[in-house]
């Protein structure tokens, strides 16, 4: 059987199906590959749910640990991510319910709440005093992301930040893809058309290589 390079995760040639049935019949070294492939999507999205940082590395990890061992249960028929994403929120939801702040995305709420706009000057090339302005702009934008109620930003982190399909985001949150559409449109406008703009900057929310690194060596060795 024609060997994998781990360091080589992230071409998309090699099929996610042909992973996952190598990781099944025993190369479960090969999980590496959908741990480093889902860790900025992964985190985006608890980020949602939870904001200490620590925190959300346990529940990162619980969700890959968990995933890996129900995996022979994964339908090839839709994507791991999509699968690994429903996981990791109910992995922050039972966090939060431990905590008695457990969110009901599906109640309808019509509170809106009023957001930050900003305006980051459009640079490809910036001095050090420019970064630092860009990296608290980027801070500002968010904790505007961040003022959201929980269902609206959830959905806007996928949608906009992650680009996952209507369809993907229905199946993890359970929801309509009418719904769906409803909350991203709904998370535009509380974010306003300049904000919004500005939000589709693909940095924000990162997970670093130091910190992907780490979490991936911690679910490598707790599947040994």
């Amino acid at each position: 059987m024609e060997a994998i390079n781990i360091n080589d995760f992230n071409n998309h040639k090699i099929k996610e199906s042909e992973v996952i049935k190598r990781i099944l019949g025993g190369e479960k070294e090969l999980y590496e590959i959908l741990v480093k492939r889902n860790n900025q999507k992964l985190y985006r999205i608890i980020r949602s749910y939870i904001k200490d940082y620590a925190e959300i590395e346990d529940i990162m990890q619980d969700s890959y640990v968990k995933a890996f061992t129900k995996l022979y249960q994964f339908k090839l028929d839709s994507t791991f991510s999509t699968w690994l994403i429903r996981i990791g929120i109910n992995e922050s939801l039972a966090r939060l319910k431990e905590k008695g702040k457990l969110y009901h995305l599906n109640e309808q709420s019509y509170n809106l709440k009023s957001n930050t706009i900003l305006e980051i000057p459009d640079s490809k090339q910036l001095n050090p005093q420019d970064k630092m302005i860009r990296n608290e702009a980027k801070q500002v934008l968010e904790n505007a992301i961040d003022s959201l109620d929980i269902k609206y930003k959830t959905v806007y982190i996928m949608k906009e930040v992650e680009e996952m399909s209507l369809k993907d985001i229905s199946i993890a949150l359970d929801l309509t893809v009418a719904n769906v559409k409803v909350r991203v449109h709904r998370s535009k406008e509380m974010l306003k058309d300049k904000l919004f703009e500005i939000a589709k900057d693909k940095n924000i929310f990162e997970f670093g290589l130091s910190r992907c690194d780490r979490i991936t060596n911690k679910v490598m060795v707790l599947i040994k």
